[in-house]
């Protein structure tokens, strides 16, 4: 990598971090020689971009863009501009698309052009005052575009700008304002770059106070019945993820339907690719049923006056809720509507907002190229069958537990992994994270023997993704011993983590996996307990674990019975011994260890004796490994004619007659 390449990817990251610059998949960034100019591909977010998410164009083929004359029909024109465009790819082979606005910054005459949307300048710059207030500030030496139509009609436009303005300055522009939109920067090094943003900001930050001490509101568990409704009402082709967020700067715009329509239209293009052109808003918050009963209500409505469901839902006294395909862009949309509430605020401080038009919200809702970058920016990588559907994973900061939690979010699933162990709970999260995996793995600290613990568990899932589809029940302990040996406080913690704990995972992600099928009565769900070989046959001097675990068989069935009618399958997997993970080797409290000191192998002189010993009692000579476990989950998860079922993993170990 070049140093040019490299300084383009650390200004593309610097500016991409910081959300008061760029959200989501927007701005741009580019680099130019004599001959080449380096750009990053649509849909890209600057705050991850690298080599593989630029596009290398000639500039020369990008010059005849300019000189060649187009159909005055619209969508003619945007096609064949978009076919030269890509006849400008040095190597088209890497499939990416180059940004539509390639052609700006080809033309302007500086090394590095850096393209943001920053949400103060945007203030001014989605203002009626925005003429004025720019050239009070910055005087000719910017130039200031009136809002255009992006691609082809804003290239042109902004061609004759430039051209107007070298006939009486010795250079190109630096600062170009786009109005409604947000504003390029140019310069020959990366270091002037900032120079100017800074210059910029601070400039506009001394006479608009900027919004400080936004302090986030709490969640309201009210939601919790709420969410998974509306959820499943919104998931029509596959399910959708609910964001939520909530704070003071929301709250202050919310206390009213008349406040609400004060910002109810979007002011750049980047509002109506993520979030549409149109919110929900809903008044009545005094209980579950009333927001239930009035999104109900208005949802046909709306729908038929816009033509699609909403991607923003705002309700009184509870916060945004932003519902898409994925985690991501759940995300996205609340980061970018937010975006819209605080240029709101800096608009009306610099002589009142200025919202986009009819006609210019339909060219940007209907244009093709804005419809690719929202489908680049914001889908799954993944179209399996579990890609963002939500699971809870007991258990699950290590062994089987970290292993499921890990090949369920390389399924692009998102994740709540559930254990004590903070420490290590959050390790393993952090490292998942690094993934590029469309989903979220988050980490929630819980003791499964507490129901209060389960159902704040339950509760935070739903407050994250809006709803859950699969809970797998896998915390679980082990202590060996005979009746002469186990204490009966042992017995009972045993029983408490194993048997309750399973219980309380049932009962809670039940009420939630409940509401979604009243909804969507098709929908399916699952519960599942990973219980042992040890819960179909006796085991040895191991009573107060096996005991634990056919009383799991008994409540997989039971429960199976009773949730039928919800179409919530409830299974459990009975693997053998799984002798890499920790429960068997760790070498000071694992059962090889426990079962070397306490006698249960006779003859068993080390721990190695011990090993060879089960090993030998298996058909296939090994222990359970992980990708056995998973692939049994997997077949439950999919099939749907299975429910209170015990599914051996045992390498023929134990045979089911």
């Amino acid at each position: 990598m070049n140093q040019e390449i490299k300084d383009l990817i650390d200004i593309s990251h610097f500016y991409g971090a910081d959300k008061e610059y760029v959200i989501a998949g927007g701005g741009n960034t580019s680099f130019k020689d004599d001959n080449i100019i380096v750009v990053k591909a649509s849909g890209q977010p600057l705050a991850d971009l690298n080599e593989n998410g630029l596009v290398t164009l000639s500039r020369e083929k990008l010059r005849e863009i300019s000189r060649k004359k187009y159909p005055d029909d619209p969508v003619k024109r945007e096609d064949q501009v978009k076919k030269d465009l890509f006849n400008s790819i040095i190597d088209p082979a890497g499939g990416r698309r180059p940004s539509v606005e390639t052609s700006l910054h080809e033309m302007i005459r500086y090394r590095y052009v850096v393209h943001l949307h920053p949400t103060l300048i945007n203030g001014v710059l989605c203002s009626r005052n925005a003429v004025s207030i720019t050239k009070k500030l910055f005087g000719n030496e910017v130039l200031f575009v009136p809002y255009t139509d992006p691609g082809y009609t804003l290239f042109k436009k902004l061609e004759d700008e430039i051209t107007i303005y070298r006939k009486s300055h010795t250079s190109d522009p630096q600062i170009i304002f786009l109005e409604n939109h947000g504003v390029f920067v140019g310069a020959d090094t990366i270091e002037e770059i900032r120079k100017i943003y800074t210059h910029l900001t601070d400039t506009i930050g001394s006479i608009i106070p900027r919004l400080t001490n936004i302090e986030p509101l709490p969640y309201n568990p009210v939601m919790n019945k709420v969410l998974p409704v509306i959820r499943m009402i919104l998931s029509e082709d596959k399910p959708k993820i609910i964001r939520y967020r909530h704070n003071s700067l929301i709250a202050r715009y919310y206390a009213s339907q008349s406040e609400f329509n004060k910002v109810s239209l979007p002011l750049t293009p980047d509002m109506i690719v993520y979030c549409k052109t149109r919110y929900l808003y809903i008044e009545h918050s005094t209980s579950a049923e009333r927001i239930i009963d009035s999104f109900k209500s208005q949802l046909p409505r709306f729908r038929n006056e816009y033509g699609y469901l909403p991607k923003v839902i705002v309700i009184k006294n509870m916060g945004v809720f932003a519902a898409d395909d994925s985690f991501s862009a759940a995300e996205a949309v609340l980061d970018v509507y937010e975006d819209l509430l605080r240029i709101c605020n800096y608009a009306s401080l610099s002589g009142g907002t200025k919202f986009l038009s009819p006609e210019q919200i339909a060219f940007i809702d209907q244009w093709e190229v804005e419809n690719y970058r929202r489908k680049v920016a914001l889908s799954g990588s993944s179209e399996n069958k579990l890609a963002n559907r939500t699971a809870i994973v007991t258990g699950g900061a290590q062994g089987f537990g970290a292993g499921i939690a890990e090949s369920l979010a390389g399924l692009n699933m998102n994740v709540v992994v559930a254990d004590l162990n903070e420490t290590t709970g959050v390790a393993l999260t952090n490292r998942l994270a690094q993934k590029k995996n469309s989903g979220r793995i988050i980490f929630r600290k819980t003791d499964v023997s507490d129901p209060v613990s389960v159902k704040e568990l339950v509760s935070h899932t739903v407050s994250e993704f809006g709803g859950l589809d699969l809970m797998i029940s896998n915390a679980g302990i082990l202590k060996a011993g005979g009746l002469d040996e186990i204490e009966p406080e042992v017995f009972s913690r045993t029983t408490d983590i194993n048997y309750n704990g399973f219980f309380y995972c049932a009962k809670y992600a039940s009420e939630i996996m409940k509401i979604q099928n009243i909804e969507k009565p098709g929908y399916f769900t699952d519960i599942i307990q990973i219980n042992s070989k040890s819960g179909l046959r006796g085991s040895n001097r191991n009573f107060a674990y096996a005991g634990t675990k056919f009383g799991g068989i008994g409540l997989t069935q039971s429960f199976a019975l009773e949730l039928a009618p919800y179409r919530i399958k409830v299974n459990a997997i009975c693997p053998g011994n799984f002798y890499e993970g920790p429960l068997w080797s760790d070498p000071v409290n694992g059962l090889f260890v426990q079962y070397l000191k306490a006698g249960k192998v006779p003859g068993a002189k080390t721990i190695d004796d011990v090993r060879k010993f089960y090993e030998d009692q298996v058909p296939l000579k090994r222990g359970c490994r992980l990708e056995d476990l998973v692939r049994a989950l997997l077949y439950i998860v999919d099939q749907e004619y299975e429910t209170g079922q015990a599914v051996p993993v045992t390498g023929g170990q134990v045979m089911l007659g």
